[in-house]
């Protein structure tokens, strides 16, 4: 009990009380101790929020959507080039967050989002000519002809994407055939 922090003076009094007093005591311990670890837990919480700096420079809607992104399973390489996706956003086009927000929450309730980023995550190690590569191209670009009406999509995406792309040699050739095929498809039309 006196590491638990109860007074030497408290301890001394329970040792002369009846069993059912003690046991209810000891209740209150553990209900007290319980209540200063959840303090604690919330404010490493807190710490650690502010030890990587999203909260210090991005909405709390955003730093959700970085925590749900963790809680799918995308790497947490993946998860900081998407919020550096965000600060270039905010930084240059502030107007378009709230809606992009509203967006990204959409994709992350789609299973084949997910599963394509749980991919992309998986690819950043490929080879540039490993063959899974052709199929997430395809994967991919089904996606994006799926997506491209979707006008609330970040206009800066040749930015991002070169950001995101300076990481791996597979996602370069991933991003620039994406590319190439959009191109194809603007000019075809």
């Amino acid at each position: 009990m006196a590491d638990a922090g109860v007074p030497l003076a408290r301890i001394d009094a329970l040792l002369h009380v009846r069993p059912d007093e003690f046991a209810a005591a000891v209740g209150d311990i553990d209900a007290e101790l319980r209540r200063r670890t959840d303090e604690l837990t919330e404010s490493r919480r807190r710490i650690g929020e502010l030890a990587s700096g999203e909260s210090l420079v991005l909405p709390p809607e955003v730093v959700a959507i970085l925590n749900r992104m963790r809680g799918f399973g995308i790497s947490e390489l993946r998860v900081r080039l998407e919020r550096d996706s965000w600060i270039l956003l905010q930084a240059m086009n502030p107007g378009a967050v709230p809606q992009r927000i509203v967006d990204k929450n959409a994709a992350l309730d789609d299973p084949e989002t997910i599963r394509l980023h749980l991919v992309c995550d998986a690819a950043i190690d490929w080879a540039p000519d490993d063959p899974r590569l052709d199929r997430l191209i395809d994967e991919m670009d089904a996606w994006e002809i799926r997506h491209e009406q979707d006008d609330s999509r970040p206009r800066n995406r040749a930015l991002i994407s070169s950001h995101i792309s300076e990481v791996s040699p597979a996602w370069q050739r991933l991003l620039g055939a994406l590319a190439h095929r959009a191109e194809r498809r603007r000019t075809a039309t």
